[in-house]
């Protein structure tokens, strides 16, 4: 549940990067994922390699990011990169104060109609299987269950699972 007496009218999106940002949302993954779910520091070096790739090829017309704040600190984070006729969606997370109150939802909901804005026909995200509320959301959405692996890039076993978006 949301911070006590927190509402979605206290959260502000930006859709723009500041410094500071990249260095905070590689830490919010690193310490979450591994807190939650034992990921290894490998994860953390994944989601840094991913930012720079995604700030090498920046263009505003085809890549996005929305960064949700409350009281200046960035309690939520997601990105849509561009991948040529394909969309990426990445970095998707939100502190646990501010989960259940719909924030994922409105972020999502940026990201599909920045997706129309844009021309995209297709869209994807990979994500694990532990990922379940997130993946009830995806779903909700209009994501299939295209493709599923094992892994053990992260420090334990799991599926990563691939999602995909037919607009």
């Amino acid at each position: 549940m949301a911070s006590s007496g927190v509402s979605l009218d206290d959260i502000s999106i930006r859709t723009y990067l500041q410094s500071g940002d990249l260095g905070y949302v590689i830490y919010l993954h690193g310490l979450l994922y591994r807190q939650e779910f034992g990921y290894s520091l490998a994860f953390e070096a994944y989601v840094a390699m991913g930012l720079h790739e995604f700030h090498q090829q920046y263009t505003d017309d085809r890549n996005r990011v929305w960064v949700a704040e409350h009281n200046g600190k960035m309690i939520g984070f997601l990105l849509l990169m561009d991948r040529g006729e394909w969309a990426q969606l990445r970095y998707f997370i939100l502190t646990p104060g501010f989960r259940g109150m719909g924030l994922g939802r409105k972020l999502m909901g940026h990201a599909m109609d920045f997706l129309t804005e844009a021309g995209y026909q297709k869209a994807y995200l990979w994500t694990t299987h532990e990922q379940t509320t997130a993946i009830k959301m995806y779903q909700r959405f209009g994501f299939v269950l295209s493709e599923e692996r094992e892994s053990s890039d992260f420090g334990k076993t799991l599926r990563q699972q691939r999602y995909d978006l037919l607009l």
